[in-house]
């Protein structure tokens, strides 16, 4: 009977990346022996939050960098470099495949953590996998008493969509299904397992998914960091005991998850659509998983949601079945990641109290091959049967296919060796073929200029390279006839985009049509000579580098340095040419921060207009900076939003940063479904993520009213300017403030209530808060109200919503009592601003120009100079050049004989200032 082990669980700490260095982030975890810290940077004072684990991995500093081959050694003796790592973790797996155990090893942390870096490593500093495959074939040359088969695959999780990454065409609409074997547990169908021979081999089909899954995630607008990595390496032994033929076999899971941080602190809070389901399906799933397998390893009852999705399927035996698991939880040492690497830890927690039960997968080869011919049998008995069961045609096409892949694989398995051989012989014709073109590429390469691809994902950067040979290159998409030489799909890639010339090693690129292309951050329209280390944007995501060894030799002859271009600097210029100023002088926490949030927006802004123009949505998107003051703080971060505007209906409505993150995410899932062909892509206006109802809630803006009179008890009277997050006008709100009696009753001239504000301690105040009305509000507005909260509310109080009109009258009146004036309430009224929101419903019509509406000469006039309160407060802050301007008008009017003016003229004289044109 098979025996328990717990999940084995590291966790490992990586240096500062760039970002935290420029930030100056503080170090907030330290480690000793298998414990790791925590400190919560708000709370310094706190005691800091342990976790055991069996390991604890300082990987943060006490490294130096060897010479010449760039190898992170330790410096002293709390540094673990990937070595000790792969001694620690990485050689008990080894240990565990010869012994016949399956074993299963996934990397658990947010984006950026260091996750992948654990795993596969770079260059000489070679993570778990490759330093595993490559000690696999060491040791098969040393056990010449056993023969060996190895295979692997690879496949990519992203949005619940199975994708085979050494076979991208075999991809049907919806991914890859998972099937269910009572032997074999979850499996995927129809996945591409192909026989190596060495570690050379097995590094090739890694990097050849790598690239594959480089192409798709640019070609189908996915977010990498959101996807998850599953390399299955299958090692099968045969060898003689006692005299029998005897077969085990071993199935190597390892699981780069996708980044486990949410959309943001907050989810998608405050949006109408739900946080994007499938794109934190997953990851969600496996929470609930591992919560329900640590509740049943103390002994309680509970149910394992392993069918949740398609992630906690294939982990069903690493997380609680055949398995030897390791799991390693990357963390970022900063203090702004404090929230993300709690999570990360708690997660990492529970994950240690599960136990799995693995077995040694060891059978006689003639048991093994009469087993499968007997499942064969059954198998195609069943298959003689489907075809009188009673379903549609595409049950029966299924159970069909279905037992004729299960008999193919029992074939394959009972003539295993020389089934092997046989495609073993042909990957290695494959690679042979595959490993000259590549050799010949890297030769050319050397002295022919060529693109290589950009990515948010380090890992990702440089897998794509696109020769640019003497003559003309044409670029497109896989819809032009004949096939263009540089193949580019998905987002606003046309059939002709353009074509690279190289004339004599003078590379030049001119656009086709309306092809959108951007260098160095600036749009091209006319053909364009091209330089070394020039950056390219073709569409919206398909970001390259010019590669020009001609250029880069004289530039290094001049004494120019090679610099590295990075997509940072590559989203910076984007940024910068679109208008936005991104303070290189100014080194502050904020500006950097503020920096590192528009670099990560404006591509994802510019992905959500073309997918919007794709899909024919007719909405467009900008990103909107709304600073403190504007949210009434005095301090804080501006914030990233966006704009999604719809100008057929001329609506428009700010969202925030994680509203559209949540929505962008949908957009790529509705997207996606559409380039795969899905008859239902398109959604009702309710799920849609580029629709928004017209009776939103908008915020027009804000008005803030200084309440420091109110300390000598002095009545207000103000018509405040209201503005939007930019600081534009948007109308004109009239609010007053009155001290009054107890009943509410105001003073009247003849009554003394001025006072020093150090008289009202101790007293009882009242006030009467009006606010009348707002004037020239925006044309698009339906409705309008007003919301505010003054001192101690703890609940926003509102107006009533007015409707019908730009000059709305809320003839809104409350009574403010204040039953014991206090210092804190001085220092309220002195030192804060009442801020009061104007906010609106807009109209869900096509905008159209309004015929103008006659306002007579004569009620204008005694409306302004009589009592009427509302256009008298609206012109007590005007100009004189305002004023000026509506007499010019009422002169011209009455010299040509009219008695009425255009309303709408008057209006956007009060607004603007100028007279203009009703268009």
């Amino acid at each position: 009977m098979a025996g328990t082990d717990s999940i084995r669980v590291a966790v490992r700490v990586r240096p500062f990346d760039n970002r935290e260095k420029k930030l100056g982030s503080k170090c907030i975890v330290s480690m000793n022996g298998g414990v790791t810290e925590l400190t919560n940077p708000n709370e310094p004072k706190e005691e800091p939050k342990t976790f055991t684990y069996d390991f604890s991995y300082w990987s943060h500093d006490g490294f130096k960098v060897s010479e010449p081959d760039q190898y992170f050694e330790p410096d002293d003796d709390k540094y673990i470099d990937q070595k000790r790592v792969y001694n620690d973790l990485g050689k008990q797996m080894l240990n565990n495949v010869w012994n016949g155990y399956n074993c299963s090893l996934f990397a658990y942390g947010q984006t950026g953590s260091g996750k992948t870096y654990s795993i596969m490593g770079y260059g000489t500093n070679k993570g778990i996998v490759p330093m595993l495959c490559e000690n696999m074939f060491v040791d098969m040359k040393q056990k010449t008493e056993s023969s060996f088969q190895v295979a692997v695959s690879m496949i990519e999780i992203y949005n619940e969509h199975i994708r085979d990454l050494l076979n991208p065409k075999n991809t049907p609409i919806g991914g890859l299904q998972i099937r269910g074997d009572r032997n074999r547990g979850f499996y995927v169908s129809s996945l591409r397992k192909i026989n190596v021979n060495s570690y050379a081999e097995v590094l090739d089909k890694i990097n050849e998914g790598t690239k594959n899954r480089t192409i798709a995630t640019t070609n189908m607008n996915a977010t990498s960091s959101r996807a998850h990595t599953v390399v299955t390496v299958t090692v099968v032994q045969q060898h003689k005991q006692d005299g029998r033929n005897m077969t085990k076999t071993s199935t190597v899971n390892l699981v780069d998850l996708a980044g486990s941080e949410r959309i943001g602190k907050t989810g998608a809070e405050g949006d109408r659509l739900e946080e994007a389901k499938s794109i934190n399906k997953s990851l969600a799933a496996l929470g609930n998983v591992i919560k329900a397998l640590a509740s049943i390893s103390v002994g309680k009852n509970a149910h394992v949601p392993y069918r949740d999705s398609k992630l906690t399927m294939l982990l069903q035996n690493a997380l609680g079945g055949n398995s030897k698991t390791i799991m390693i939880a990357a963390i970022s040492p900063a203090d702004d990641n404090y929230d993300e690497t709690l999570s990360t830890l708690r997660f990492a927690n529970r994950a240690k109290e599960i136990r799995t039960r693995a077995v040694v997968n060891e059978s006689p080869t003639d048991k093994l091959v009469r087993d499968l011919k007997a499942e064969n049998e059954q198998l195609k008995k069943q298959l003689l049967d489907s075809g009188g069961v009673k379903k549609s045609d595409s049950q029966t096409e299924e159970i069909r296919l279905l037992l004729e892949e299960q008999i193919e694989r029992n074939r394959e398995l009972m003539e295993m060796e020389a089934v092997w051989k046989r495609k073993l012989s042909e990957v290695e014709s494959a690679s042979q073929a595959k490993l000259a073109l590549e050799l010949e590429k890297q030769e050319r390469m050397k002295t022919t200029p060529h693109l290589w691809n950009l990515n948010e994902d380090p890992s990702l950067t440089a897998v794509i390279i696109h020769l640019i040979p003497e003559g003309v290159t044409a670029v497109g998409n896989d819809k032009a006839n004949p096939k263009p030489e540089m193949l580019l799909n998905g987002l606003s890639i046309l059939q002709k985009h353009c074509v690279i010339t190289n004339d004599k090693s003078v590379v030049k690129i001119k656009p086709c049509g309306k092809a959108k292309i951007t260098l160095n951050g600036k749009v091209v329209s006319k053909k364009t000579k091209l330089h070394h280390n020039d950056r390219l944007l073709f569409g919206s995501n398909h970001l390259y580098v010019l590669h020009h060894p001609q250029d880069m030799a004289m530039d290094l002859k001049l004494g120019k340095p090679d610099e590295k271009v990075t997509y940072e600097k590559a989203q910076e210029e984007i940024a910068e040419n679109l208008g936005f100023r991104l303070g290189q002088q100014d080194k502050s926490k904020e500006v950097l921060m503020l920096r590192e949030d528009l670099l990560k927006m404006v591509p994802m802004v510019n992905e959500a207009n073309a997918i919007s123009e794709e899909l024919k949505k007719k909405t467009t998107f900008e990103i909107a900076l709304v600073s403190p003051h504007a949210r009434d703080l005095k301090h804080g971060r501006t914030q990233v939003n966006v704009i999604m505007k719809n100008p057929e209906h001329g609506t428009e409505f700010m969202w925030t940063r994680d509203q559209f993150l949540n929505r962008k995410y949908i957009m790529q899932e509705m997207y996606q479904n559409f380039m795969e062909g899905s008859k239902d892509w398109d959604v009702e206006k309710e799920s849609d993520p580029f629709w928004e109802p017209p009776d939103t809630e908008v915020t027009i803006g804000y008005s803030h009213m200084s309440l420091e009179s109110l300390c000598y008890m002095i009545e207000m009277q103000e018509s405040i300017v209201i503005t939007d997050y930019t600081g534009v006008e948007k109308g004109l709100l009239s609010v007053s403030i009155i001290p009054c009696r107890k009943d509410g009753k105001e003073y009247d001239e003849n009554d003394d209530v001025f006072c020093e504000p150090e008289e009202m301690i101790g007293k009882p105040v009242y006030f009467k808060l009006k606010i009348s009305g707002a004037r020239g509000l925006p044309q698009q507005f339906n409705k309008s109200f007003c919301r505010y909260m003054f001192y101690l509310d703890d609940v926003a109080q509102k107006t009533e919503e007015i409707g019908d009109t730009i000059n709305p009258d809320y003839e809104y009146e409350r009574l403010i009592q204040i039953p014991c004036v206090t210092k804190q309430f001085l220092d309220y009224l002195s030192g804060q601003p009442l801020l009061i929101e104007v906010l609106g419903r807009q109209y869900n019509r096509p905008k159209v120009s309004r015929e103008p509406t006659g306002l007579n000469l004569s009620m204008s006039m005694r409306s302004t100079a009589g009592t009427g309160k509302s256009y008298r407060a609206l012109l007590n802050i005007d100009t004189h050049k305002k004023l000026n301007k509506i007499y010019d008008m009422i002169k011209d009017a009455k010299r040509q004989g009219h008695d009425t003016l255009p309303i709408w003229q008057v209006e956007k004289i009060l607004k603007t200032g100028e007279t203009g044109n009703n268009t």
